[in-house]
Parts: C-alpha cells; structure tokens; sequence
C-alpha cells in the first residue's frame, strides 16, 4: 500500500511538472474553454480578468461586460501593465477565434500561468455591450 501511494504521489508531480513546462515551449497552446464554461465562470463571480485582443475600434462596436481591451499586436509591450499578476485566470476571446488562440499562446511564452482562449465573440449568446 505504501509503494501505491509513493507511485501515485510521482505520477501526479511528473504530470504537473510536464503541464509546466508544456505550457512554456515554444508553440505550446493554451486550453479552450467552451462559452457555458467561460459564462459559468463570470456568473460565478470568480475572480478573472476577460481579455479582448481585438482592436480598439471593434472592442467599442460592442464587447462581453467587464472585458479589458489589448490589442494583439500591442500585447508584447503592454501585457505588463495591463496584466500585472502572471498568476491571475485571464479568459481570452477575439472576434473569431484565430487572434485569441495566438495571443493566449503569447501570454504563455511571457510567463502568464493560467491562461484560457475560449474562441470569438462572433459565437458569444450571451449579453455584449458598447462603449
């Protein structure tokens, strides 16, 4: 019995070990949420940051309730100031889903430890304001 929890104690260190360091490499892609999961999420009052990587003309034509707007191409020089807490859950979204998928992967590469792209507005059902 001792040997089983020894075993299961090394298999749960080298999986949080490898989704580390998966999570750093080159080419690595953060996870997808699904919309329910991401509305559950902000439903639930949690504490998360919902980032829009469009630009800042399409997050004014209409964006999800609560979102910060960085631009993807200005995520590189600004993300610091924008996002201060590497350790914070941050949501990432865009109008389609191509633009979220590389700047989540972006966040990743600069250190951002819990990262999630769930995709484009384009497929948000839920409420959507405008500046």
């Amino acid at each position: 019995m001792k040997d089983f929890f020894a075993l299961a104690a090394l298999i749960v260190c080298a999986v949080a070990v490898l989704r580390f360091y998966n999570a750093r490499m080159p080419g690595a892609s953060a996870p997808k949420r699904t919309m329910q999961e991401v509305w559950e999420r902000l439903d639930s009052g949690a504490a998360v940051t919902l980032l829009d990587v469009r630009t800042e003309e399409e997050f004014a034509s209409g964006h999800i309730p609560g979102a910060v707007c960085l631009p993807v191409k200005e995520l590189s020089a600004k993300a610091a100031a924008v996002l201060p807490d590497k350790e914070a859950e941050i949501l990432v979204y865009c109008q389609s889903g191509r633009r979220s998928a590389a700047a989540a992967a972006r966040l990743l590469k600069l250190g951002y430890a819990n990262v999630s792209d769930f995709g484009g507005i384009q497929d948000w059902p839920y409420e959507i304001v405008s500046d």
